[in-house]
């Protein structure tokens, strides 16, 4: 699932209670899956888990195992530089190109003084055109450790 552009973000649904969150993590720590990166965000009722695992396809399988509910959505790292600006300058070319950006979060860590931006956009190969052409790298699944 981990192409060249595109890296496997598994986004999994969760019931508004206390524990979930410690749940998932520890299953995934159980079975030697390391996350690289994480994001919640909730409503009144769910929360909705975004996390990059470095091997995904082990990692969905558990949780579904396990119960839980969850998709698989291709999203953008993106090497951002890691400097004051840095995010405004690239987010000022996405919005130049006309991408819209449905959401995006950080990895953990950084990686030859680049932070490593995750991006959820409709429009991919669009993104990572723009990129390209302005000189900012976009980052693989390789780059993040992922198998």
């Amino acid at each position: 699932m981990v192409t060249d552009m595109t890296i496997p973000q598994i986004s999994v649904f969760l019931e508004n209670k206390a524990g979930q969150l410690a749940d998932i993590t520890n299953i995934l720590s159980e079975n030697g899956v390391n996350m690289r990166a994480i994001n919640i965000a909730e409503s009144a009722d769910y929360g909705v888990l975004r996390l990059i695992a470095d091997d995904p396809g082990k990692a969905s399988s558990i949780l579904l195992e396990q119960g839980f509910i969850l998709t698989m959505t291709p999203v953008v790292g993106v090497a951002v530089p890691d400097a004051p600006g840095g995010l405004s300058r690239v987010l000022g070319m996405i919005s130049a190109a006309g991408i819209d950006v449905e959401y995006m979060y950080s990895v953990f860590g950084q990686r030859d003084g680049q932070a490593c931006m995750i991006f959820r956009v409709a429009d991919t190969d669009g993104l990572a055109a723009v990129l390209e052409q302005r000189g900012i790298g976009t980052m693989t699944g390789e780059n993040l450790g992922l198998h």
